[in-house]
């Protein structure tokens, strides 16, 4: 089933559960290539009632797999990491409201340092996936 979007750029247009969420991880590579200097191997999106899923994949370089060999280290990267995306939390929101037409209430995020797999949650103002069909 096609949702027609109300705000942002997809004004007018219908898109698809699955077109959402291909334009949701298209435009957050972007946004950690342009913010974080580096993208991941790999991004999927899913929509799950109020909320965006997020899983990236390979965010963490060669270095920062040997810093995280002991506790100290990969405190370090994960307090790290953690502080680069919360700084930029203002444009992942407004790419999440373009996309989607929801405004995002809520923001979770964390990364395991053993398989360099990033999780974000973005809490949506209503549910997107009913919306959607």
């Amino acid at each position: 089933m096609n949702v027609t979007l109300k705000k942002g750029k997809g004004i007018g247009m219908e898109k698809t559960k699955g077109t959402i969420e291909a334009e949701i991880s298209k435009a957050l590579t972007h946004w950690e290539k342009t913010y974080l200097g580096r993208g991941s191997v790999s991004v999927k999106s899913d929509i799950l009632r109020d909320m965006v899923i997020v899983t990236l994949r390979g965010i963490l370089t060669a270095a920062e797999y040997t810093v995280c060999l002991d506790k100290e280290g990969l405190l370090s990267v994960k307090e790290h990491r953690n502080s680069l995306v919360e700084s930029g939390l203002d444009g992942l929101k407004e790419i999440i409201l373009t996309i989607t037409g929801e405004e995002v209430v809520g923001f979770h995020t964390d990364l395991s340092t053993q398989t360099g797999e990033r999780v974000m949650v973005f809490k949506l103002s209503s549910d997107l996936q009913s919306k959607l069909g």
